[in-house]
């Protein structure tokens, strides 16, 4: 284990990741050589590469990640919890305009903040998710920012957006940002550290990252079989999952609402999701997930919880305030209590799962098994 954290080329990077299990389809290491694709919601490696230092290692959030330095980096630390990362403020919002609330997930705020950074010019460019037939997962750069407004409702599978932001990073774009899960926010953080000398500098292009709250994906292939027995793939248009109690994936379609239990939805969940430690995204300017309110689901998934974590973050959501772009509710008490409870209980779950997956408390694969942020949760 150790000479394979030592060789930091493609041959660790299948072995460590690949072969052990702890892909989560980011993208991360493709579209920077012709030697890795993404094809039909796998990372497929097309030819051997005798690198012993790639970027394809180094960027990937599932390769050994000094976490604290990441955090010294990239936010004040009095503003750190060990729950959920970097707080500057707490938000519950939607967005404004009805119909970017109808397109989007939630209450739309990921949508009217990317709308709002592309109108402003903090960006010239947006990575988004793309729906695809058959619900296959892909991404796209966006610069229009009505092409941003028409949002995207989620399906759960992960979209290989860093592969998207891998190649137009070489491109025009002198400002970009991405809306990114759990797991890609870690990884562009990594860029950010510029770990290959001489081959990162583009990273400075990135000025946004908006980050989702994330519980676990779905394997798109083992998720379009359980759909398939339920529904037409093609009509349907969105899904979201209900607060615990419900125990069910609600998917929206053009003929109505189909309720699946989530005793069929999570075998689907892709296997490298067991070890993520990070719920709320904690490597973003910005994290954004469903709300939880007392009035009830119906309320609560019309709106947004929001956490800003650097002063990108602040400006933006200054900028859509006075604009009058997003609404902000009022924030319940105990939300924020709440929200860091179910993030430490994914905490505990990954490192008990790292932990099972190498056979000792002193190697927990891709995390410090002595990062005093999770010691400090864990014990």
């Amino acid at each position: 284990m150790e000479e394979q954290k030592q060789n930091r080329g493609q041959k660790s990077l299948k072995a460590f990741v690949n072969v052990r299990g702890l892909c989560v389809g980011c993208g991360a290491c493709v579209n920077l050589c012709p030697y890795q694709v993404v094809y039909r919601d796998n990372t497929i490696v097309l030819n051997d590469c005798d690198l012993d230092v790639g970027r394809c290692y180094a960027f990937c959030p599932r390769t050994p990640t000094d976490l604290e330095t990441l955090r010294k980096r990239l936010f004040d630390q009095e503003d750190l919890t060990p729950e959920i990362g970097a707080i500057k403020a707490f938000y519950i919002t939607r967005a404004v305009d009805p119909q970017i609330r109808e397109n989007a997930q939630h209450g739309g705020t990921v949508t009217a903040l990317v709308h709002l950074a592309l109108e402003e010019g903090i960006i010239d460019s947006a990575v988004l998710a793309e729906g695809t037939e058959g619900l296959l997962p892909s991404a796209i750069a966006v610069s229009d920012p009505a092409e941003a407004r028409k949002g995207l409702k989620s399906k759960f599978v992960v979209s290989p957006a860093l592969a998207e932001f891998n190649r137009i990073i070489k491109e025009a774009p002198e400002k970009i940002g991405v809306v990114a899960t759990p797991c890609q926010a870690l990884s562009l953080a990594k860029m950010q550290m510029k770990p290959v000398e001489g081959k990162d500098n583009s990273i400075d292009k990135l000025k946004l990252v908006i980050g989702l709250f994330c519980g676990w994906a779905l394997s798109w292939r083992k998720l379009v079989s359980v759909l398939r027995s339920k529904t037409d793939i093609d009509a349907i248009v969105g899904m979201d999952i209900p607060p615990s109690k419900y125990h069910t994936m609600q998917v929206y379609t053009t003929n109505g609402t189909v309720d699946i239990s989530l005793d069929e939805i999570t075998p689907c969940v892709r296997d490298g999701c067991n070890y993520c430690f990070d719920m709320t995204a904690e490597f973003s300017d910005i994290s954004v997930g469903s709300a939880r309110l007392p009035e009830g689901w119906d309320e609560a998934k019309g709106w947004n919880q929001v956490i800003v974590r650097t002063q990108t973050g602040v400006d933006l959501m200054e900028r859509a305030r006075a604009r009058g772009i997003l609404e902000f509710h009022d924030i319940p008490e105990g939300n924020l209590d709440k929200l860091k409870k179910a993030s430490t209980n994914k905490k505990i779950a990954a490192v008990e799962n790292l932990m099972a997956k190498s056979g000792t408390a002193e190697d927990l694969l891709y995390l410090d098994c002595h990062d005093p942020m999770l010691n400090g949760l864990i014990g």
